[in-house]
């Protein structure tokens, strides 16, 4: 997109959301901008006038297997998961969103191909979310927000690096511990059978791992 272009398209989308921004509460979003990169509250209000409420019901989904992942989403309340489905056709948990996480499909989102994944709420969220286009276009528009783009990104892959190698060199009983200290509402909110497939478990030892736990 041409340099005027992008400046056009910027004013006129800052004077139709400036109204739903004074509207919702964006301090959340502010401040996981801030957590992510060093920055001064106006660059990270800047930044956070882009993006726009949402909410999802109990049950909706933020991306169905086979679509395309239009839309980033920084999640403010409630638990949503992203699964698919093995070779035997058995549904499997990839990962779990609780608030202070981005949500997508990154090869989805960044190479416009149908995603593997489905992402669905799992009790009624709010959400603040923006589309690729408008990704990209603040990305080229707002130097500051090349660096917090960088680093929510660099943040991502990490979180899914460690997941990766947690499946390798780590027993049941570790995996359990570290998402029970990282992300204890999960087993307050999540059905115990999409917790064990996260954890590479059956129903039954995920039952006795936490008995286990309950007895220490």
């Amino acid at each position: 997109m041409p340099a005027d272009q992008q400046t056009e398209w910027y004013c006129i989308f800052m004077h139709r959301h400036f109204s739903a921004m004074q509207q919702a509460d964006p301090s959340a979003l502010i401040r996981f901008f801030q957590s992510v990169h060093p920055s001064s509250e106006a660059i990270a209000r800047e930044i956070a006038a882009h993006f726009h409420p949402a909410s999802y019901k109990k049950g909706a989904f933020f991306l169905e297997e086979g679509k395309r992942s239009h839309e980033y989403l920084f999640l403010e309340e409630g638990i949503m998961r992203s699964y698919l489905f093995d070779t035997e056709g058995s549904e499997v948990t990839t990962n779990f969103y609780t608030p202070g996480n981005v949500v997508f499909e990154a090869a989805s989102f960044f190479q416009h191909i149908p995603s593997p994944e489905s992402i669905q709420a799992l009790t009624d969220c709010n959400a603040w979310k923006i589309t690729y286009d408008e990704l990209n276009a603040i990305f080229h528009a707002l130097p500051a927000f090349r660096e917090t783009g960088r680093a929510i990104l660099v943040r991502t892959l990490v979180s899914l690096k460690v997941r990766t190698l947690s499946m390798i060199n780590k027993t049941a009983e570790q995996r359990y511990a570290a998402l029970l200290h990282s992300q204890p509402d999960i087993f307050r909110h999540v059905p115990l059978k999409y917790i064990a497939s996260f954890l590479g478990v059956t129903d039954t030892s995920l039952s006795r791992i936490r008995k286990e736990f309950v007895q220490r």
